[in-house]
């Protein structure tokens, strides 16, 4: 079992979840403050997206990323940053003419994808390791288009965490790895429930787990009410956990959670099974973490 857990907390996502509760922050501000206040609870990591503050939908906006980064290193409040790379790769078929894509299609090039990773130099960035389907739509992220993306996050100094949804994406990612594209020993996220991806379950997380080198670190969560189940399994099994209002939005059955209530009971699983939370401070030496002026801790 883990004695030393790395959490991390998903303060808001892209998802259409602001229409389901209030506590899903929105404003650069309102992220901002979301993230310091999950990292008084215990959070190792926030990682971030941004929203459009008028419609509260996702949003590529460069200077909202610019805005919540500039917030949060600004705090008193330590936390390692974790920014999205997922980007646009939401793809709709068209009824009409399947070959276009229909409303709520949201595509960017690798080079979009990287380039709020490029301007901030995040200490993490996410690494989405390959298409699914993802619920009644389609994430696209080809194969070329990750080798490119890869290079660009490699050559900017920032660690990619790769965020694996099925079996398939940790054989890309350890292919990545093999074509000297990931910097340093791996790090791994294991995203699992999600409609259509890997199950949220202990034999899934295991089998994941068994397909990553020695030398990697890995994460795990689950989505919905499979979030703290997730987080008392990865730790029994090795790993580190994730939580927050990206994945569930509720503390207990009827009763909407904020950041730092989930990261609160998470905390409570972690030490009720005998392992404590890393600091920043201790994470960013674990993980060989170069801080946002490219220089290692």
């Amino acid at each position: 079992m883990n004695r030393n857990v790395i959490l991390s907390c998903a303060v808001t996502g892209a998802g259409e979840t602001t229409e389901k509760s209030p506590h899903v922050p929105v404003t650069p501000k309102e992220i901002a403050d979301s993230a310091i206040k999950a990292a008084k609870a215990g959070a190792t990591i926030a990682h971030v997206h941004a929203r459009d503050p008028e419609t509260g939908k996702l949003s590529h906006d460069v200077k909202l990323f610019q805005e919540i980064v500039e917030r949060i290193r600004e705090a008193d409040t330590d936390v390692i940053i974790n920014i999205t790379a997922g980007g646009g790769g939401d793809w709709i078929p068209s009824e009409s003419n399947p070959a276009t894509g229909a409303e709520g299609t949201d595509m960017q090039t690798p080079e979009e994808r990287h380039e709020p990773v490029g301007l901030l130099l995040p200490e993490i960035c996410t690494l989405d390791c390959g298409s699914v389907n993802f619920g009644d739509q389609v994430y696209i992220s080809p194969t070329d288009w990750l080798r490119k993306q890869a290079k660009l996050i490699k050559d900017s100094g920032v660690k990619p965490e790769l965020e694996c949804f099925d079996t398939g994406h940790i054989r890309f990612a350890n292919q990545l790895v093999k074509e000297g594209l990931i910097e340093g020993d791996p790090m791994f996220q294991f995203c699992l429930g999600i409609p259509w991806g890997a199950d949220a379950d202990a034999e899934t997380l295991a089998y994941m787990r068994s397909r990553i080198s020695e030398n990697a670190t890995w994460a795990a969560f689950g989505i919905g009410r499979m979030q703290m189940p997730m987080v008392a399994e990865s730790v029994l099994q090795g790993g580190n956990v994730r939580v927050g209002l990206e994945d569930n939005l509720y503390l207990k059955k009827g009763t909407l959670a904020t950041n730092e209530q989930l990261v609160d009971k998470a905390v409570g699983i972690v030490q009720s099974l005998g392992a404590d939370v890393m600091s920043p401070a201790e994470a960013r030496s674990f993980l060989n973490l170069r801080n946002p002026n490219g220089k290692a801790e």
